[in-house]
């Protein structure tokens, strides 16, 4: 199975919005029923991949003779749960704003757009990381990718030219790295490998497999 629980908190965090949806078509006459159709669809939607994300199996690669993996390493979800958590205070927002206050309508659809925007960038950043893994092979790096199709990247160990440690806004205030591994050549390729815990100390162990 993929790596963490998506079915589980595909659910919970989608079946708010197919339950606002049902309140807005059964629960209320200040709305048109109308209303509840991109809520139940946006909700359902969330549901469905994140239980097609759980059922998607990983695969390990294949291996060379003599070749062994010596990492298996996956993303952490700690950025995804920070955008997330971003969002959820502003669709709260939104639901104030309109059943308690009398302000224009352009203030709670600005906080709507604004935490779905960063509701969906996190949940959709929980369903990639749930689906990437990053292998470290005697032979090779790899980073492989399954959602529909299978997208892997590697790069032979004895052509790695660089190995780099960067930390975005996001990273860097929850703790975590990225490492990128560049190859040289006329064909160079570059692999990225976000959201990792103790990113310095992995940079440090694939520079000393290149050495």
């Amino acid at each position: 199975m993929a790596r963490g629980k998506p079915a589980l908190w595909s659910s919970v965090l989608g079946l708010p919005f197919v339950g606002a949806g049902g309140w807005f078509y059964f629960g209320q006459e200040t709305y048109p029923q109308d209303v509840a159709i991109p809520f139940v669809l946006f909700g359902t939607f969330i549901v469905a991949v994140g239980a097609y994300v759980h059922a998607v199996s990983p695969s390990a690669p294949r291996l060379s003779d003599g070749e062994k993996i010596l990492e298996t390493r996956h993303p952490t979800q700690r950025v995804a749960r920070v955008k997330v958590a971003a969002g959820v205070p502003l669709l709260a927002l939104t639901i104030y704003l309109l059943y308690f206050t009398y302000y224009p309508y352009v203030y709670p659809t600005a906080t709507l757009v604004i935490g779905l925007y960063l509701f969906s960038v996190g949940i959709h950043t929980y369903w990639t990381n749930s689906l990437t893994t990053y292998y470290v092979t005697t032979n090779r790096i790899i980073k492989e990718y399954r959602f529909v199709s299978l997208v892997r990247q590697e790069i032979p160990r004895s052509k790695v030219r660089g190995v780099q440690e960067r930390k975005s806004v996001t990273e860097s205030l929850v703790g975590l790295g990225s490492v990128i591994v560049a190859s040289g050549g006329g064909h160079s390729l570059e692999i990225r490998m976000r959201d990792m815990e103790r990113s310095g100390p992995f940079a440090d162990s694939i520079r000393n497999l290149t050495e």
